[in-house]
């Protein structure tokens, strides 16, 4: 069988990619290189996937493919691609986010409903949840997203819905919390520390260090898109977070363990957009898809930080 896999040069849509090939699934992938962070990383991701036998890849934005052409012989379609940044989504940067986010989504699912496509998952965020104050957040919370990502995340989360129950898309949507893990993205937080203080630099915080959050491994991502695929039921949404809510503040005695060295923090304003508490109810996906997050945060902090030394030569 053969999955398509948007986003594929991507921090998820790599790992999700390999780990594809590896179960004997002929990958897809399309990632248009935007450059919202460096080319060479990206291009980091796929150096062990670009030479595989079952690997085809795309360098192109999906508005301008001819969607109806390659979906012919797609039967699982796992969309990653996207513009990523909460605090980077204010401003005329919108339009980025609406095109990336939203037209690219509709785009695919517009295609999707002419195939006979078996899933279509989109990855969603917990930023859709935004201001909620009922935690941790269930599938059926009240959604409040704060910020223009998380409301460009949300429109498209509602374009699968409207395209599943009017054409029978069979969409699956994965609200992810805070994923971390080798290959994670240079404007996300885990990345920023780690490379700081490996550097000798302060790690840059925003707020006062007593925000949580429901930090999930990558690995944990890829097992719940896996069984989305296999498990997922047509036209539901699932919370796939990491099982468990940690202050950030109470991380950086876990720095300091992995990488042998003092940490010193800069503190900094709390950021336009950026949510004080996350926390997911996974009963939903323990449930139907048999997820069990299984990485616990000190070992996924320590696969980050080999990754980090080995892409920085640290």
């Amino acid at each position: 069988m053969t999955c398509l896999v948007t986003g594929a040069a991507g921090f998820i849509g790599s790992r999700l990619a390999g780990r594809l090939l590896k179960d004997n699934y002929k990958v897809t992938g399309i990632d248009s290189f935007t450059d919202y962070y460096p080319r060479w990383i990206k291009e980091q991701n796929l150096r062990f996937l670009i030479d595989h036998k079952n690997f085809s890849f795309i360098e192109k934005d999906i508005t301008q493919i001819d969607l109806n052409s390659l979906l012919k012989n797609i039967e699982f379609i796992f969309h990653l691609s996207a513009q990523a940044g909460v605090r980077e989504s204010w401003g005329e940067s919108f339009s980025i986010y609406t095109h990336n986010n939203i037209e690219v989504t509709q785009k695919m699912l517009e295609a999707a409903r002419n195939f006979p496509v078996q899933k279509f998952i989109y990855a969603s965020s917990s930023s859709v949840y935004g201001s909620c104050p009922d935690l941790p957040w269930s599938e059926t919370s009240h959604l409040y997203p704060y910020s223009p990502y998380g409301v460009s995340k949300l429109a498209a989360e509602h374009l699968c819905s409207l395209y599943n129950r009017n054409y029978g898309v069979p969409t699956i949507s994965l609200r992810l919390f805070t994923v971390y893990g080798p290959g994670q993205r240079p404007d996300m937080a885990f990345h920023r520390f780690l490379k700081a203080i490996a550097e000798n630099k302060p790690i840059p915080v925003f707020g006062d260090g007593q925000q949580t959050r429901d930090f999930t491994y990558v690995d944990d991502i890829i097992q719940a898109n896996i069984s989305s695929m296999i498990n997922g039921k047509s036209g539901e949404i699932y919370n796939i977070g990491g099982g468990n809510r940690i202050k950030l503040a109470d991380l950086f005695p876990i720095f300091e363990k992995i990488s042998q060295k003092n940490v010193n923090i800069q503190w900094l304003d709390l950021q336009k957009g950026d949510v004080l508490h996350t926390a997911a109810s996974i009963q939903k996906a323990r449930k139907d898809l048999f997820y069990s997050p299984k990485t616990s945060i000190e070992d996924g902090l320590s696969e980050e930080w080999k990754w980090l030394k080995t892409i920085y030569s640290f």
